[in-house]
């Protein structure tokens, strides 16, 4: 278990394993978000229709997960490339929203043929939406990877400075070569 976990803890210390951690993360914070909102709006019945709740959830989750993903995932900085980055994002978030439209659907069917609690409902609705946003999840990640990707050979170049200031003694660097 301890080799598990200590090999865990070096990859999670490689680039690929940073930027899988951050998406996770960023996923995890906007999965939230739409399901704060889903549940908000369609429990507190701001919205008391399923599909419409579901809608608005989703849309509001968007926002804060192209910035994340963007920024922090893969480390993008300055203006958005329209057709590089922002129209492929866009596509899929809302072929994500689409397919939670549908799961939408049959959540709305089975709410109408139970007589269960509203707060059940609620929870139904909302579990169907995670379920949905669980299967683009891995898709999205492929997709981001392309979008937002980096030059490999500046990301080496880094890699292999970074590699031999590391095997320098503290001792023989030069503070003015350190900046």
């Amino acid at each position: 278990m301890r080799k598990r976990f200590d090999s865990f803890q070096a990859w999670s210390k490689t680039r690929q394993g940073k930027k899988l951690i951050r998406y996770t993360a960023s996923s995890v914070i906007t999965t939230g978000v739409s399901f704060s909102a889903i549940f908000i709006f369609y429990g507190l019945k701001i919205i008391p229709g399923v599909i419409w709740a579901t809608l608005a959830g989703n849309v509001i989750a968007t926002l804060p997960s192209y910035h994340l993903n963007r920024l922090w995932a893969w480390g993008k900085r300055g203006p958005s490339a329209f057709r590089k980055e922002i129209v492929p994002y866009w596509s899929l978030a809302f072929a994500g929203i689409a397919f939670s439209q549908i799961g939408a659907f049959t959540a709305r069917d089975i709410v109408r043929s139970h007589q269960w609690s509203h707060l059940a409902n609620t929870a139904l609705v909302s579990f169907t939406n995670l379920v949905c946003f669980a299967i683009f999840w891995v898709l999205k990640l492929v997709v981001f990877n392309k979008i937002f990707h980096f030059d490999k050979l500046k990301v080496i170049d880094e890699e292999l400075v970074a590699e031999e200031l590391s095997a320098i003694p503290d001792a023989t660097v030069d503070p003015i070569w350190n900046d």
